[in-house]
Parts: C-alpha cells; sequence; structure tokens
C-alpha cells in the first residue's frame, strides 16, 4: 500500500495535484473532507469541528487503503495541526500524536510560489510565508519523508512525479 499525502496551505494546488497524479498513477484520491464538512456547516466552525474534522480523515484515509493499492490524500491531520494552532492558538494532544505518526509513504509540501486564489474556505492570504514555514518545520520535527513541490501548471505535476516515482 502506497500513502502519498499532499499538504500545505491553502490555495497551493492539493487538490488539482492529487487529481493529476490519481489520472496519471492511478489508485484513489482520499477527498479532503473539511471542505465538504464546512460547506454544509452554517455557522461558524470551532475546534470541536475541527477535531469531528480530523477524525473523518483518518476514517476516510483507512477505508480508502482497504480498496486501492495507492492513494492520494488531498490533506493530511497536519493541516488540522496547524489549523488548532493558528486559529485556536492550541492543538488536542491527540490530535498531534496522530499526525505524527508514519501513515504515508511520502509527502508532498506544496508550495507557496503560485498565486492565492479567493474561495468562500479560506482564511489567510496573509499568512502565506508563515504557514508554509509551519509545514515545513512540523515535517522535518515529525521526520516525514517529504519533498517541496514548486512550479507552475505542468513543471509542478514533472516536479511531483519526479518525488514519487521511486516508490512505482
Amino acid at each position: 500500500m502506497i500513502r502519498i499525502a499532499v499538504t500545505g496551505p491553502e490555495s497551493t494546488g492539493k487538490s488539482s495535484m492529487v487529481k493529476q497524479l490519481s489520472k496519471h498513477y492511478g489508485g484513489s484520491i482520499v477527498p479532503e473532507f473539511a471542505r465538504e464538512y464546512l460547506t454544509n456547516l452554517n455557522r461558524s466552525y470551532t475546534a470541536d469541528d475541527v477535531e469531528i474534522i480530523a477524525r473523518k480523515q483518518i476514517e476516510q484515509e483507512d477505508a480508502f487503503s482497504e480498496n486501492s493499492n495507492i492513494i492520494f490524500c488531498d490533506t493530511d491531520l497536519l493541516v488540522c495541526r496547524i489549523w488548532m494552532e493558528v486559529v485556536f492558538g492550541a492543538c488536542p494532544d491527540w490530535l498531534v500524536a496522530e499526525s505524527r505518526k508514519q501513515r504515508y509513504s511520502h509527502t508532498l509540501l506544496m508550495n507557496i510560489d503560485i498565486p492565492w486564489e479567493p474561495d468562500p474556505l479560506r482564511e489567510h492570504p496573509h499568512l502565506r510565508e508563515e504557514l508554509f514555514n509551519r509545514y515545513r518545520t512540523a515535517l522535518i520535527e515529525d521526520q516525514r519523508t517529504f519533498t517541496i513541490i514548486s512550479g507552475v501548471n505542468e513543471a509542478r505535476f514533472e516536479n511531483a512525479k519526479s518525488a514519487i516515482n521511486h516508490l512505482f
């Protein structure tokens, strides 16, 4: 089983990348549960909501892993962890521990070198560099193997493929 996590700040092309990778390599896409959940929430989210999202993301990854030899995760628990730290000032211990588990064969950290695009669920266009640095630092501290994916359009996709080709 190969699990690829695609992570990073908002508006860095995570969803587009998992679609391209899935099409190229086959396998399944584990969708970003937060998008579905928050779109249907009809109120401001709370820390409890982020915990629900994290638990559901774990559930979805495990379910997809049972039915596919390769999965591309359109986010990971590190997103929930950093989200909790930035918005609420702290992250529950269980979520920190879960985000540090070595679930992934490789992680693609999407760089902030493409323009931020507005979206009703995006909140932090002014924090892109700080958030990117938080992701990179956390991946290093958690000893996860990762590659920073930079570039525009086809170059970005080629860089992602180069980062994970050794797994196939």
